[in-house]
Order: structure tokens, then sequence, then C-alpha cells
């Protein structure tokens, strides 16, 4: 990349920061002059601790970024009771309590809802209500839940509508014969490689396309790629499907995906604050697998939507059925039984655990949004972990359970 073009890029993300900042009113954002680290640095792992802390809660500052607005309502998240999470649970063969999670995990934030109301809410690492936390990958799930949204609103024709009838210009790609529940099952049969620390891999591909900051960058990347199964037979997770999908939702829904996100969930549903979504070019379409800040209470108040069925003022955002598909297994055409959903994973629980039902939306380094709809219980952690994945010393999904079972009644 040339100079010139490093100084044009920098100016876009500074004007589009500018403008964020501005949207956000009077008040000042309290982590606006952290240093931060670059973008290679935070999927390579290369960041020392103080400044991985700066750069996840400054992701807007990375790209240039679409504001998502609230509404004149917020959605209420009262004080319940508070529960004394005074506990103790094995996990990989040995035994810890809260205290031991917080720290050995790197958790910057961490909520917990019963019934929607907040019974915990714990912040470190230097943050506070008003920080904003990259949501990595929880990203997907917003995605997924606005093309349910989109379906509902007659906007796709359907989960069988074909990817081209969106995106013709994936005619003649491997892309073409994928359905949109392909796309949201990461079954499309596209051939790709997500490994988040090599330079070499798709998925760094992908990121180095958003680096360039060239409008259609992105969709050229994953129109390149080759065809490795027959749609719908094999599962690859793969953050450029999701990329797929949130260029297929902009064009169906023509407008940006922060607006109709705005529309339907962060005005229309209630969030309190002001959140970004990365761009993939300057005033371009949003980067459909990551790239979303917003606060630790609205990241809960997007899980108690989805355990509350997508119900905005008495309708669900939904279409009829969406629910009993979006958050369980699959079974692929081969017959197989995939532990996805829409762009969520279920929990794979036996029958009457406590996991049983639940499902997570989940972001590299150590980002959560734990529902369980039969406890009526949500729990969100916003991580700081070294490695995108493979750092989690104590199972997140072990601490969910122990929380879940002393709130359980």
């Amino acid at each position: 990349m040339k100079i010139g073009c490093r100084a044009g890029f920098a100016l876009s993300v500074l004007l589009q920061v500018a403008v964020a900042q501005f949207s956000y009113g009077q008040q000042s954002y309290p982590h606006a002059d952290d240093p931060i680290g670059s973008v290679r640095a935070v999927y390579d792992g290369a960041l020392f601790p103080d400044l991985a802390v700066n750069t996840y809660r400054n992701i807007d500052r990375l790209f240039p970024s679409r504001v998502i607005q609230t509404g004149d309502r917020v959605y209420p998240l009262p004080r319940g009771d508070q529960a004394d999470l005074t506990l103790s649970f094995q996990s990989n063969g040995r035994t810890y309590d809260l205290y031991d999670y917080m720290a050995i995990n790197r958790v910057g934030a961490m909520l917990v809802l019963k019934d929607g109301e907040i019974v915990f809410e714990k912040y470190q690492l230097g943050n506070s209500e008003q920080t904003r936390w990259m949501s990595m990958s929880v990203a997907k799930t917003i995605t997924a839940t606005l093309i349910g949204a989109a379906i509902k609103d007659g906007l796709i024709s359907g989960l069988d509508a074909q990817v081209t009838d969106y995106l013709p210009g994936l005619l003649g790609t491997a892309y073409e014969g994928v359905t949109v529940r392909n796309v949201l099952h990461m079954s499309s049969g596209v051939d790709w490689n997500e490994t988040y620390t090599n330079p070499a891999s798709d998925r760094r591909r992908l990121l180095e396309a958003q680096i360039a900051q060239q409008p259609g960058g992105m969709l050229e990347v994953m129109s390149q790629l080759g065809r490795a199964a027959e749609p719908g037979s094999r599962f690859n997770y793969s953050t450029g499907e999701t990329q797929v999908a949130g260029e297929l939702l902009r064009a169906a829904v023509d407008k940006p995906l922060a607006d109709y996100l705005s529309e339907k969930i962060w005005a229309g549903f209630g969030m309190e604050a002001p959140a970004t979504w990365w761009l993939e070019s300057p005033d371009g379409v949003e980067v459909g697998g990551s790239g979303i800040s917003a606060t630790l209470r609205d990241y809960g108040r997007f899980g108690q939507l989805l355990i509350n069925q997508g119900q905005v003022r008495g309708e669900s955002i939904f279409p009829d059925g969406w629910v009993e598909q979006a958050y369980r297994p699959f079974v692929n055409s081969r017959g197989e039984t995939v532990e996805y959903g829409f762009m969520v994973w279920p929990l794979e629980a036996t029958a009457g655990s406590i996991h049983e039902g639940a499902f997570s939306a989940i972001g590299i380094h150590g980002q959560f949004i734990y529902m369980n709809p039969a406890e009526r219980v949500v729990i969100v952690v916003l991580s700081a972990r070294s490695k995108p994945t493979g750092m989690a010393i104590i199972d997140d999904d072990d601490l969910f359970a122990a929380i879940t079972e002393i709130l359980k009644e």
C-alpha cells in the first residue's frame, strides 16, 4: 500500500470516528484517548495485555464504522435480588470459583440476567457501564437475526431462496446453487480456511481485503473460492460465509445494515447506548461477521430478545418457525447432526441437563452471550484473551452451568 493510500485510509477513519462521536452527543467516550494496536496484531494474538484491552474497547478506530442509533425507548433491565455467586465448580479436572474465572480467563466485564433482571454485573480492566467492547463473531448472530427479520418483512423470500437471487455477481462462482439456509448453517460447500493467525488463510485474505477498504473487495475474495462439497452436505465454519450473508441482506433491505439493525433492534427493541459497526470501505457495506462494538448491557438486551423469541412490543420480529430452527442443531444432507444453528452455537446437552435448549453467540478472544430460555438466564462475558482461540484455561460453559444451577428455581 502506498503512503498516500495509507494517509487516505487514516483520514477516512478519523472522519468516520468524528461522525460517530458527534452522533453520541456531548458526552465524551471515556476511552477515546487510549493508545491502541493494529487489527493485524489482534488477529495474530500479538498485543500485550494493556494494549489489547485498549484496542478491544476502541475497535471503531481500526476501520471506518457506522453508528447504530438508539431510539426514544429503552428496554428496562431492572436490578433484581443480587445473586450470591460464591460458587465452586469443576472444569478440566480442577476446582475453580468466580474469582478464578474472572482473573484467569481475562474477563473485562460480565453480566447475568435472570427473568430479565440484573442479578450480577461486574466491570474489570478499567471498563465501565459506558465502555463499548468488540463483539467479533457475536456479530454473526446479529447478522443472522436480521436475516430472520428480513424474511418476516418479506424482503427475503425465505430460507430456500438462492444467494444469487440477491447477489447476481456470484453467478458462475461456487455460491451458485447455495441457499440462504446453507449460508446460515455455514454449509454452502464452498472451500474455506478460518485460521486466524495464519497470514495465508482465507480468513486473513478477507481481513486484508477489509484493510484495503475497496468497495466490493471482500465479496471479490468470496467469488474466487472453489467448491469443496455439495451445498448442505458439510459444515465448515467460515467468517466469509457471514460476509456473503451480510451483503445479501444489504441488497435485500436496500439500506445500511446499521440502519436496519437500529430499526429492528437498537431503536425497535430499545438498546440503551449507540453502537458501531465496521465498514468494508468508507460509507460502504457493513462487515457481516465481526466489528460490532456495544455496551455490556446492550449485549444482554440482545440475549434477552432472543430468549423472548424475538418479541418486540408484543410481536416477534421473526417469521413463523424461525425459533424452532435457528437455535438448535441441524441435520445436513448426509443425515449427520451438526451442533450449529443459524450462526449460533447450541450447547451439547443431554436431556434434563442444565444446558438443555441453551445456545451461545461466541466471538474470538473470549466474547460470549449465553442464552438459556428454559431457565430464563442470559450471561454476557467480554474478555481480553491473548490469542483468538484456545486460551480459555477454564471452560466458559462450565461456569455458565454453575451460575445457571444457582439461579435455578
